[in-house]
């Protein structure tokens, strides 16, 4: 897990452990266990074991570790809450800004073509692509920020390529926190390690030490998930399996039958629908007609469901040439011309997408018109498609079902915010016209000149990383890159409250003397096997304790116990502490083990068991891969 730690705070951490002091290695034998020390691990399997169960969210779990601790005395309500002024939250809540920028300005997009065009709609070369460049950019920047950066450009990927989000969303969060040990800043337990290491005297890691490790583990990760890692991640998304290459709106609309029905009518004067809001007018249930735009004063808007219907208004309405002659008859329509200049502008103003409903979605089982889907959405149903085929007749009464996918027509700013993340839906595509009707298009070089500011000042360590996401965050509303409207509603909730509830308990272990007694009774325990088994100990030490605590605090208070425990066994510290640096990295196998897989979490739609399922079987991989290479690299 990423942490904010100073350069200052990490020395006078690791200067706890000096090689000159030994006694940590006897901590285990001879300090008893508290009771506080048995609570606080107490509670950890305790939330463990309710993050696996998955009947309680998260984020619930996350919020009563906070309760728990506080109650209980061991941390004051200060210590308690810090989470939520943690910086890495911070952190969090301004990447998750940056790319609803990315997003809304079409880099996202461009980006995603350009991916496409390299790798084309295959899942496997998508998902090597995708690995090797968030590894390689998490090699000399925030792995956070890398993964906050792609997540809008993978869920355009996955939409085009018809694949679930879930199938590369976690291999990405994976790629990043592997490229964290290629280099030296590539993440805060490299510099721990070096730090360390000039304690001691001694020539500290250089940039690319950890380079030759790093690509080993990275190489074997793609691997692992090529051959087995890509059949346990989950397929939330099951219902329509058929990859499609992104198609026009045209070519959507004869998918769901709909082709040629659209329609501008003009409102009379003495129709009995003026005065009526569009909901109140019900012409989708009376004549399975869909109005999806009003033309006024020579202006084009959605149609939503409070909009008011008044004489003169063109309406746009799709339905069958039957249902339309009939709604003109009754209702006092006259038809006007489509011409191709209408069509034009109505592009520009009105899209369509694709949607598909979820395993837990509120909606199966309900009619559209019982959920009023538009009212909640501002989105009208063109078409439902089930196992493939238009549903015929009056749809909208039809209850829905699971693999159901929707065609819905509205605004552009409409059809964006669905992408944002839905429990109900899964955004299947998009049109090829939304690349040229993103919102804030204009604002691109703007983007991205703040995004190139930002990773240059986070590469460079020029300002802390916190600092130069917020002003990066903070210039994407000034450039009006994104609203301060969608700035917030662009934040994860969920993934803020899971990272914040359980930052004190990091602090709870360090408080209670937790880690140094397990530290130190592994060192004990296995010193007298030899240098090997002396590495394997302190792999999964420092792996076990980085899934559920900052990898940066578990490298601090683990470090100079490693150098301790080189020094009585008289091998060199170097590939000891290259050990710990890479085991610190394999945040692999819970959603709270750092941030990007807390950013992962929700747009994924992964449980709790998705991470073990996938993440342990690579760290035992990593840790072979480490125990073969580092002796050979690192002479012991």
């Amino acid at each position: 897990m990423m942490h904010s730690l100073s350069l200052p705070r990490l020395l006078k951490l690791a200067s706890r452990g000096h090689s000159g002091d030994t006694s940590l290695l006897c901590a285990g034998k001879e300090n008893n266990v508290s009771g506080d020390t048995l609570f606080v691990f107490g509670l950890l399997l305790v939330t463990v074991l309710l993050f696996v169960s998955d009947r309680v969210r998260l984020d619930v779990v996350a919020l009563a570790v906070i309760l728990v601790l506080m109650l209980s005395g061991l941390l004051t309500p200060a210590e308690s809450l810090a989470g939520f002024g943690d910086p890495v939250v911070l952190l969090l809540a301004g990447l998750f800004v940056v790319g609803e920028g990315l997003y809304r300005t079409g880099i996202a997009f461009a980006v995603g073509d350009w991916l496409m065009r390299v790798a084309g709609t295959s899942e496997l070369r998508l998902l090597v692509m995708l690995m090797l460049v968030v590894a390689g950019l998490s090699a000399f920047m925030s792995s956070t920020g890398a993964v906050a950066i792609f997540i809008p450009i993978v869920l355009s990927l996955a939409a085009r390529a018809g694949i679930s989000p879930s199938r590369l969303l976690l291999p990405i969060a994976l790629a990043s926190l592997i490229g964290g040990m290629l280099t030296l800043i590539g993440t805060p337990p490299n510099l721990v390690v070096s730090i360390q290491l000039e304690r001691e005297g001694l020539a500290p890691f250089g940039f690319f030490s950890f380079t030759p490790i790093g690509a080993l583990v990275l190489m074997a990760g793609i691997g692992y998930m090529l051959l087995v890692g890509r059949h346990l991640l989950p397929n939330r998304v099951t219902g329509n399996k058929r990859r499609r290459a992104r198609r026009s709106l045209v070519e959507l609309a004869e998918a769901y039958g709909i082709r040629g029905q659209l329609r501008r009518l003009r409102l009379g004067s003495d129709s009995p629908l003026s005065g009526h809001s569009v909901e109140q007018a019900m012409l989708l249930t009376r004549y399975q007609a869909m109005v999806v735009g009003i033309e006024r004063d020579g202006l084009l808007a959605p149609a939503l469901s409070n909009t008011r219907l008044n004489a003169g208004d063109v309406l746009l309405v799709v339905g069958a040439d039957t249902a339309l002659t009939t709604l003109c008859k009754r209702e006092k329509l006259t038809e006007v011309p489509l011409r191709d200049y209408h069509f034009r502008t109505v592009t520009k103003e009105l899209g369509l997408a694709e949607v598909l409903l979820t395993p837990n979605s509120d909606l199966i089982g309900h009619s559209l018109i019982e959920v009023n889907f538009r009212e909640h959405h501002d989105l009208t149903v063109l078409g439902v498609l089930r196992m493939g085929k238009p549903l015929e007749g009056e749809f909208a009464r039809i209850p829905l079902a699971f693999g159901d996918s929707l065609l819905v027509a509205g605004g552009w700013k409409d059809i964006s915010r669905i992408q944002e993340g839905h429990d109900d839906f899964l955004v299947l595509s998009l049109p090829r016209e939304m690349d040229e009707i993103a919102p804030n298009r204009g604002k691109a070089r703007h983007a991205l000149l703040i995004l190139a500011v930002m990773l240059l000042l986070m590469t460079f360590n020029l300002v802390p990383g916190v600092t130069a996401v917020l002003l990066a965050a903070l210039a994407m509303v000034v450039t009006g890159c994104v609203s301060m409207n969608n700035a917030y509603h662009s934040l994860n909730a969920q993934s803020l409250v899971l990272i914040a509830g359980m930052l004190p308990m990091a602090t709870a272990l360090e408080k209670t003397g937790g880690i140094d007694l397990v530290a130190g009774g592994l060192v004990s325990g296995l010193g007298d096997f030899g240098p090997f088994a002396l590495m394997a100990g302190l792999f999964v030490l420092t792996s076990v304790f980085s899934q559920f605590i900052s990898n940066t605090a578990t490298t601090v208070l683990v470090a100079p116990v490693a150098v301790a425990a080189a020094a009585e066994l008289g091998v060199s510290p170097y590939p000891i502490l290259m050990t710990v640096a890479i085991a610190a990295s394999t945040a692999f196998a819970t959603p709270v083990a750092s941030p990007v897989n807390t950013l992962v979490l929700g747009p994924g739609g992964y449980r709790f068991n998705d991470f073990v399922k996938v993440g342990v079987p690579l760290q035992v991989l990593a840790m072979a891969v480490t125990l073969l290479a580092v002796p050979a690299l690192f002479p012991l």
